[in-house]
């Protein structure tokens, strides 16, 4: 084995550094697949002042739509605001030629939500707070 001399491992949790690195795995990726077509997908609640009160981001690629973050305020939830983001960004992704969705949740968020709009659970992991786990759902688009 070729070891390069005084390389150091530090814990560090540095975003320009994390974005290099992610630049770098993607042009990997790139190179790999011969595929470049991740982009950043969204929709947000603003309401009648214009103001952002919530939204659905992620990103597109190789055919799925990946949900990242996905926040609606505590007294506008139930009203269907989360469906119509929901169907927002799915709409999106189908126009982008997505065929599938993926989403992490954890078990106190909404996997209920999830599952109502169509999506399966196809992986769970406990994490360090008794009884919860994060959710891996999955739903086709196309």
């Amino acid at each position: 084995m070729n070891e390069t001399p005084n390389l150091r491992i530090l814990p560090s949790a540095d975003d320009a550094v994390k974005a290099e690195a992610a630049a770098a795995l993607y042009r990997y990726n790139v190179a790999a697949t011969g595929v470049d077509d991740r982009l950043p997908i969204g929709a947000v609640l603003y309401d009648g002042s214009g103001r952002a009160l919530g939204g659905l981001w992620g990103r597109t690629e190789l055919g799925l739509l990946f949900l990242d973050m996905f926040f609606v305020p505590a007294h506008l939830r139930g009203r269907s605001y989360g469906a119509r983001l929901l169907a927002t960004v799915e709409e999106a992704a189908r126009r982008r030629g997505c065929r599938g969705a993926v989403v992490e949740t954890s078990s106190f968020q909404a996997p209920g939500f999830y599952i109502r709009h169509g999506y399966n659970e196809f992986g769970r992991i406990p994490f360090a707070v008794e009884g919860q786990a994060r959710i891996f759902f999955r739903k086709q688009l196309a």
